[in-house]
């Protein structure tokens, strides 16, 4: 008989259908006696299939009022849908197929950014916003914590509160978990934590991926389970959320960073109504769950101390669990594969069934090594692969009885390393199960380990290979790597040469194109265009240099008639787009060119004849030899005849469908103006231009037209619909007027296709000599390879930015992860279309255009008559102003065009319009041998004072050619820091988006002075600790440098140890050692003196010793402290308020951009109220946190504060600089950072009006805060002195002026919630204000009462 029951818990309602034999039964919490043993303790609930089973329905009736509601018992009549009819083949990646399944069975979950896994946070949030209801009959509560130890601690409750919770995490985000983890473990909660494997930071961060971070915690208690692919992504999820309520045993589900997560393929998507009978299937564990929870009306008690008598005993006693783990997940594989059609097995062989050769992997790697053992088989050799699924807990059993029998030689692959130990981990499992084996009287047989794709190295059909050539060999290698040349230690394997393991029919394609320009979102769309296909299959993988902007992306796509599953790059390429025209001469874009494919780029040539005079003779010869079908288009120009300037992606996107065939173009045309008008629907054109989305989609929707037009893989009447709907939807919400400007660079695409015979004699093409710009021949590059790094530059630098690191062997790296100073300066990307140029007759002499780079790529620069009697021709000058001092000088601006990102920032702040952008053909070859005129030149920093706005200018940046965005807010305030003070800086640097542009390797920005060889110290250690480690930093200096004075008095105190003159030197620097600016003047007197007499003969040792340390500790370091608000706001702020409390002499810049900039754009506590961000997709709906005035109000007394915008008061954040520096004590500067992300309407380039703005209207006031130790005492009538009880704040910003809304209107993260919900952005933004102008009385308050505090003093000094 059948009755409806219902379990609760809250507001989630789980109805279900039970089948008895002849009573009904509810699932309801037993009364409080049945849930106690009789000892009193809680009930732990029992695995599974420990318990009665009975068989159940969940189904909900959905009620717009009231959420889930019980349904009615089906009639025997009525027919559920099929699980076929619920799945659906779609292109996703695997985050997106796996926050499907997390966000279907759980109440709730924790979240924090952290690459490559934040996708799946911000999925989940988005569709939590659009109130999607999921199985559980709810919306999932979605929650942004301060940091992964927090989203542990948080899901960690939720689990004890009886919710199913879920998180996303990697890398250092897992290993804060650790903690709670083993909590979770302990108290046996279910529970599934989905990572996107990623590697550690160690020697080095890296943000890419392998299995070190999901190995750190395989100790920790939780089931581990692996999916291999895409599609396995989904499913291992469903088995994990199964599985884990099941055995009541958290599960880790993981998959590989990037390779995986990150990789959109097409595969069958489950609707969650296919999930449906599978919860059923779990009610009785939902409802254990419950009933464990902590709640008064039950009550127990848990997370006590034990004692030695009874620890040791609780903790065997939850081995039951553990054992019965691997039953449970491969039944409840077996149940998702009766629903999906896909079996799966702990541990599944693959290969022949008499294999003797071996490999035993998990991860995207299994389907490498598949397709290579299907290659190798067909070819009459024997081998297999065991994929392994289980990880945690190891079933031997079950892995024994994977393996063939007939299996003699075994070669356990592992994505991770583990230093000092005999093996990897998987290695060590495998190796104790077979030994265990042999010892019981089995088989005895050879195993050997190695490890390969940390870091997301690719991992080859030709490499799995030579791990089989390797089990060939009489004794295999063991310890080896694959897929690296160590030629230190000698562990690699030899690789042969590629092997085609591609299905048949399968097209491959390649697109370069730069970072932010639009050709990874477009590719992304074009891949789903494709895959609509019913017959079609397709994958797309992306990989990407190390810039924040501007650097190299390479995209990856193939698509077929068969399942493709290749998890490596493409190497040989149908279809190759360069969207670049410089990069085909910068890189080897040609060798993954198939020969006589189709070659498209992006240029401005239109002739052979153009192309032989601009392409190295190299390139030239390729094209011969390959001779492919070769076009170019001018998509620059096609956009900017509909309005779109930069925005090309649409002409490729449009190209592409025209050439690959991929899609018929009447299709692809309508597709691409559908994605364009649901993108921009709803924006106006002035917001489209430069909102902080711009750069997501835009450049390649054109060059995809020019790749359907030329690959022929869809037909383009088919492609062109599939184009223009691809448009809508990705720029719907941004305009009807922008839709237009992209479906017309859609049309206009194929008309301005060129064709290029490439002529036979490009075979005989010869070598020009040396020297063209883009190779690092200039005198900039060689001064900076003569600097003691030549070798490195050389061997590491200059393969690494030719995109061919892969290439270098082990033996070119120090090992540490040390890089040399200034190697940006060889770089010269040449990336901007248009850079400025100089009009002498328009300029004032200011420098604030040098002031407000971002790249140090403009510069002022002096120069007597008899130097520019060498100049190049175009090196105009003027006579400088200024001081008598200066006569005979002259002036010049100078812009880099090799290094400036075409920003156009100094050309729109110019007071004086002396600067003009101009296309870069048109001033390269002339403005480069100015910028290299004006490098050889002495730099004259020292006529003027550098804590000006103009003098600062003349000093040399120490922070030059960062990878950071074009107009990037943040680089202009280090630059600065590193003129002001570069020379005696050291850096701890938080991990965020300043460590990315201030520190991929092998690009280091930090330069030093030529003359002194010194320059910035630069250190990042992780995200959450910055704030200790510069700690540290500066007590271990201090400490050194104290030792150091001991020494020095000890000197000065003998008084028969060195000259008069050097003991009175040595005294003199006793007194200022703490002083900066006097310690630097001390210094320069007494580091002569002090090595020329401890060079001399019978120099006594303590000389010697002191002139030793010299160069290390006479200067006082200028420690700065630098982060994001992330960091400073959030996972770094209870390290940040404990530096801020300790005194301690350090200075802290927080540069804050309102959000998680490195990761996407993820709400922070620095977000302002309203604004829409990632995870916070329906506006924050609370204020932003007040770091400064926290500071002043908690330790004003002795810390300085300020509240600085560069961009909107020059000369105040140079006060702020110089007086922090001064300070001697904490010192923190909040520094107000634009962002592209952000969304300016006007763009990057106008940000400088953004940051005046929001300093008009008093969204981000200025002031700096004196602290009371920095005050004059006074004296009272009797003599006595005060020191000042309190400190000083001088308001910079006194008066609101402007509109509010006019400045929230023209920013997209404010402006898309008014479009999007006016009524909660007018009521938010209301808010906004009110908070705006209390906290401006506030600051007029605390102005007024230091004023009068100054007034009362006066007398009493004058008494």
């Amino acid at each position: 008989m059948v009755s409806a029951v219902t379990l609760g818990c809250n507001s989630t309602r789980i109805h279900v259908a039970t089948h008895c034999a002849g009573q009904r039964r509810a699932l309801v919490p037993r009364p409080l006696s049945t849930r106690l043993s009789p000892a009193g303790f809680s009930r732990v609930p029992k695995p599974l299939q420990d318990r009665e089973s009975r068989a159940v329905t969940v189904r909900f009736k959905e009620n717009g009022n009231s959420g889930a509601q019980p349904a009615r018992s089906p009639s025997p009549t009525r027919q559920e849908p099929s699980s076929k009819d619920k799945a659906v083949n779609k292109a996703i990646d695997g985050n997106e197929a796996t926050a499907n399944v997390a966000y279907a069975m759980s109440d709730v979950s924790f979240i924090y950014p952290i690459t490559p896994a934040t996708p799946m946070g911000e999925h989940v949030d988005v569709w939590a916003s659009e109130g999607r209801v999921n199985l559980l009959g709810n919306t999932m509560q979605v929650l942004e914590m301060e940091s992964e130890a927090g989203v542990a601690g948080a899901l960690h409750g939720a689990l004890s509160a009886g919710a199913l919770a879920t998180t996303f995490t990697c890398s250092q985000g897992l290993l804060l978990m650790i903690p709670n983890m083993y909590k979770i473990a302990g108290e046996l909660l279910p529970c599934v934590l989905h990572v996107s494997a990623r590697a550690l930071a160690g020697e080095a961060l890296s943000i890419f991926g392998d299995h070190q971070d999901v190995m750190a915690v395989r100790q920790a208690g939780w089931a581990m389970l692996c999916s291999h692919s895409v599609q396995e992504a989904q499913d291992m999820a469903l088995v994990s959320h199964l599985a884990t309520l099941k055995a009541s045993v958290p599960f880790v589900h993981f998959f590989d960073g990037f390779r995986t997560s990150h990789e959109i393929s097409k595969v069958s998507v489950l609707d969650q109504e296919a999930y449906r009978p599978l919860m059923a299937g779990v009610a009785d564990a939902i409802e254990h769950h419950r009933a464990n929870a902590l709640n008064p009306a039950h009550p127990h008690q848990r997370g006590t101390s034990q004692g030695p008598d009874i620890y040791f005993q609780m903790l065997e006693a939850a081995n039951k669990y553990y054992l019965a783990v691997p039953e449970i997940v491969q039944q409840t594989m077996d149940e998702v594969a009766a629903i999906t059609g896909r079996p799966h097995k702990l541990f599944e062989y693959v290969g022949a069934p008499d294999a003797e050769r071996v490999i035993v992997a998990m991860g995207s790697g299994c389907k490498v090594i598949e397709e290579t053992v299907a290659y190798l088989n067909a070819r009459g050799e024997k081998v297999g692969l065991l994929k392994v699924r289980l990880f945690r807990p190891w079933s031997a059993e079950h892995f024994l009885a994977g393996l063939p029998a007939s299996a003699k030689k075994i070669a356990v692959l592992d994505r991770t390393k583990e230093a000092g130990s005999q093996g990897e981990p998987l290695y060590l499992d495998v190796a104790a199960t077979l030994a265990k084996q042999a010892v019981a009287g089995g088989v005895l047989r050879s195993v050997v380990g190695g490890r390969y794709g940390l870091g997301s190295k690719d991992f080859t059909p030709a490499m799995a290979k030579a791990v089989f050539d390797n089990l060939s060999a009489d004794k295999p290698k063991d310890a080896f790597t694959v897929g690296i040349t160590d030629d230190v230690t000698f562990t690699s394997l030899r690789v042969g040469p590629e092997i085609n393991t591609l299905p048949q029919g399968t097209y491959q394609c390649l697109f370069w194109g730069m970072g932010s320009d639009g050709t990874v979102g477009a590719n992304k769309e074009a891949i789903k265009i494709i895959a609509k296909g019913d017959d079609t299959f397709a994958q797309a993988y992306f990989s990407y240099d190390a810039h924040k902007s501007g650097g190299v992306t390479v995209s990856h796509l193939r698509f077929g008639p068969k399942p493709i599953t290749s998890s490596y790059l493409v190497g040989e390429a149908d279809y190759l787009g360069i969207h670049l025209q410089s990069y085909l001469s910068k890189y080897d874009c040609l060798s993954r060119l198939k020969p006589g494919g189709v070659c498209v780029l992006n240029a401005t040539w239109k002739s052979a004849r153009e192309m032989e005079a601009a392409l190295p003779a190299k390139v030239l010869r390729q094209l011969a030899a390959l001779s492919p079908q070769l076009y170019v288009v001018d998509a620059r120009a096609v956009a900017d005849a509909v309005g779109l300037g930069k925005r090309i992606n649409m002409v490729m996107q449009t190209v592409f469908f025209q050439l690959s065939g991929v899609v018929p173009m009447e299709s692809a045309v309508p597709l691409l103006k559908e994605s364009i008008k649901k993108a921009y629907g709803t924006l106006t054109s002035l917001q489209l231009c430069c909102c902080c989305c711009r750069f997501a989609l835009q450049i390649s929707f054109a060059e995809q037209r020019v790749f359907f037009q030329l690959s022929g893989v869809v037909p383009m009447e088919s492609a062109v619909p599939l184009l223009k709907e691809s448009i809508k939807k990705a720029y719907g919400k941004k305009g009807e007027k922008v839709v237009m400007q992209n479906c017309a660079a859609v049309d206009g695409a194929v008309s301005a296709l060129v064709k290029i015979e490439v002529p036979a004699a490009w075979a005989s093409a010869n070598d020009a000599p040396e020297g063209r710009l883009g190779h690092s021949h200039t005198p900039a590059a060689q001064a900076a390879a003569a600097k003691g790094v030549a070798h490195f530059l050389e061997e590491v630098v200059k393969p690494v930015l030719a995109m061919e690191g892969d290439r270098l062997p082990v033996s070119v790296f120090r090992p540490g992860g040390f890089m040399p100073p200034g190697t940006t300066a060889i770089e010269q990307r040449t990336i901007a279309s248009h850079v400025p140029v100089w009009e002498a007759s328009n300029c004032t002499q200011c420098n604030i255009c040098a002031f407000v780079c971002p790249h140090a790529a403009i510069r002022p620069v002096l120069a007597t008559p008899e130097e520019l009697a060498a100049a190049p021709a175009g090196f105009n000058t003027l006579p400088i102003k200024g001081s008598k001092d200066l006569a005979g000088y002259q002036y010049r601006v100078q812009v880099s065009p090799v290094d400036c990102t075409g920003c156009e920032l100094c050309v729109h702040v110019c007071p004086d319009e002396a600067l003009k952008a101009e296309p870069i053909a048109q001033v390269l070859a002339p403005e480069s041998a100015n910028w290299d005129f004006m490098k050889a030149l002495p730099n004259r920093g020292d006529l003027f004072d550098k804590n000006t706005v103009r003098g600062s200018q003349f000093q040399q940046p120490l922070m030059e050619f960062s990878g950071a965005c074009e107009g990037c807010g943040e680089t202009p305030y280090v630059k600065l820091l590193t003129q002001m003070f570069g020379e005696r800086m050291v850096v701890a640097n938080a991990t965020g988006c300043s460590s990315i542009w201030g520190g991929s390797a092998p690009s280091n920005p930090y330069t030093v002075n030529p003359i002194t060889g010194r320059g910035p110290a630069w250190a990042n250690s992780l995200f959450e600790d910055n704030a200790q480690f510069g700690l540290g930093i500066h007590m271990g200096l201090k400490q050194r440098r104290a030792s150091y004075a001991n020494a020095v008095k000890s000197v000065v105190a003998d008084g028969s140890v060195g000259s008069p003159e050097l003991r009175n030197a040595l005294e003199e620097w006793l007194q200022v050692m703490d002083n900066g600016l006097l310690c630097h003047q001390a210094s320069l007197a007494l580091a002569p003196l002090l090595e020329a007499e401890a060079a001399a003969p019978g120099a006594p040792g303590a000389l010697q010793y002191l002139a030793a340390g010299s160069k290390d500790l006479l200067e006082k370091p200028s420690v700065w402290i630098v982060g994001g608000d992330g960091w400073a706001y959030d996972i770094g702020f209870g390290g940040l308020d404990h530096v801020i409390a300790s005194g301690e002499d350090v200075n802290i810049l927080v540069l804050d951009t309102e959000m998680y900039s490195n990761t996407g754009g993820q709400k922070s506590k620095s977000t302002p109220l309203g604004a829409v961000v990632k995870f916070a997709a329906g506006g924050k709906s609370r204020a932003k946190k007040d770091l400064a005035m926290l500071a002043m109000e908690t330790y004003g007394q002795d810390v300085y504060v300020a509240s600085v915008c560069l961009e909107a008061n020059y000369n105040q954040v140079m006060k702020a600089f110089a007086e922090a520096e001064a300070h001697k004590g904490v010192s923190l500067i909040v520094a107000y950072a634009p962002c592209v992300m952000q969304g300016i309407s006007e763009g990057m380039a106008c940000s400088v009006n953004e940051a005046r703005a929001a300093v008009e209207v008093g969204y981000w006031p200025l002031y700096r805060w004196t602290p009371s130790t920095e005050l004059p005492s006074t004296t009272d009538s009797e003599g006595y002195v005060h020191l000042a009880e309190h400190g000083k704040l001088t308001l910079d910003s006194k008066r609101i002026k402007g509109n509010l809304e006019d400045f929230l209107a023209r920013e997209n993260r404010f402006s898309s919630l008014t479009r999007k919900n006016p009524k909660a952005s007018e009521e938010l933004h209301h808010h906004l204000q009110d908070d705006i102008n209390s906290r401006q009385a506030k600051l007029k308050r605390m102005e007024a009462e230091g004023k009068e505090m100054d007034r009362k003093d006066k007398p009493e000094q004058q008494a």
